[in-house]
């Protein structure tokens, strides 16, 4: 009966099996799922705490609020101006956008370099000669010993 299973199993099957459980695949799922984690912490750190200081050193200015209304009815936030109906550029909410990617790739440049810097390579093995580097050596070492045999007769 397992024959029979096996023999009608599409060949793609096999293809992505493979590919699933190549390592970079399972690395990549693994960063997808971190990247996930990390981004709220992230997010949290912008909006909490970041967000909140910037709005202090600037007068008590919200990112977020700050929006161009191109059509329909001005209002004074943008949550009200959604509900309206208006049509807006957001640009607060972009640069909240812009300010997150920073503090994303900031964290992430250092996270990198301090595992860089945790993580010894192996010293780099010698390198192993080729049969013409062994060859070459060879021929060197035998005239090296003819040189030396012959200044050493014509001392004597």
């Amino acid at each position: 009966m397992p024959e029979l299973l096996h023999m009608n199993k599409p060949g793609w099957v096999d293809d992505f099996r493979a590919f699933i459980l190549r390592g970079n695949v399972v690395d990549l799922a693994v960063g997808v799922v971190i990247g996930a984690a990390f981004t709220g912490i992230v997010g949290s750190l912008v909006k909490d705490i970041i967000t909140p200081v910037i709005g202090l050193l600037t007068g008590g200015v919200d990112f977020s609020n700050h929006f161009i209304t191109l059509k329909g009815p001005v209002e004074a936030t943008l949550a009200d101006a959604q509900k309206a109906g208006a049509v807006t550029i957001n640009y607060g909410v972009f640069l909240n956008a812009v300010i997150n990617f920073l503090i994303v790739a900031t964290a992430i440049f250092w996270m990198v370099r301090l595992i860089s810097k945790l993580h010894h390579a192996p010293a780099p093995a010698d390198p192993v000669p080729t049969p013409t580097e062994s060859l070459l050596e060879e021929i060197r070492d035998l005239l090296k010993s003819r040189e030396t045999t012959t200044a050493a007769l014509s001392e004597q």
